[in-house]
């Protein structure tokens, strides 16, 4: 993976946020991850930890209002898990311009643009894993 390296013999992540990416007001959602520059296809702009919970923990959480932050989590997709960073942050469309690929592993998620990205424009992922996929989700979206 690219984004290890070794470090005494042992192997560091390292994590990080583009510094060109803000939190901003979202039209009709809340709050957006935007970018402050243009962006090109292909760019990693975020590898954040999560904190992983265990399927009984996650029923708790799907009670409150981290529902609608938590990602599936395990190759089963029982467990759960809370991301950091801006991670919940992005909004969800069918036409993203970001994915995101969890990393079990190593506990990340990291977020890459697949589409050209301009200074000002939202980051959006698509809460199905895949930018164009149009299954829908649990709540009502564009």
């Amino acid at each position: 993976m690219i984004w290890k390296e070794a470090v005494s013999s042992y192997l560091t992540l390292i994590y990080m946020i583009l510094p060109i990416l803000t939190i901003a007001p979202s039209d009709q959602r809340g709050r957006g991850v935007f970018a402050t520059e243009s962006i090109e296809v292909g760019t990693i702009i975020e590898i954040s930890p999560v904190l992983v919970v265990n399927p009984e923990e996650r029923a708790h959480l799907e009670k409150t209002v981290l529902y609608d932050y938590i990602f599936e989590w395990g190759d089963d997709l029982l467990s759960a898990c809370v991301a950091l960073g801006y991670l919940s942050i992005y909004n969800h469309s069918y036409a993203a311009n970001c994915v995101y690929e969890m990393d079990f592993d190593n506990a990340t998620i990291s977020i890459t643009t697949v589409k050209p990205v301009a200074a000002g424009d939202e980051l959006f992922i698509n809460y199905n894993a895949e930018p164009d996929n149009t299954k829908p989700i649990w709540f009502e979206a564009t």
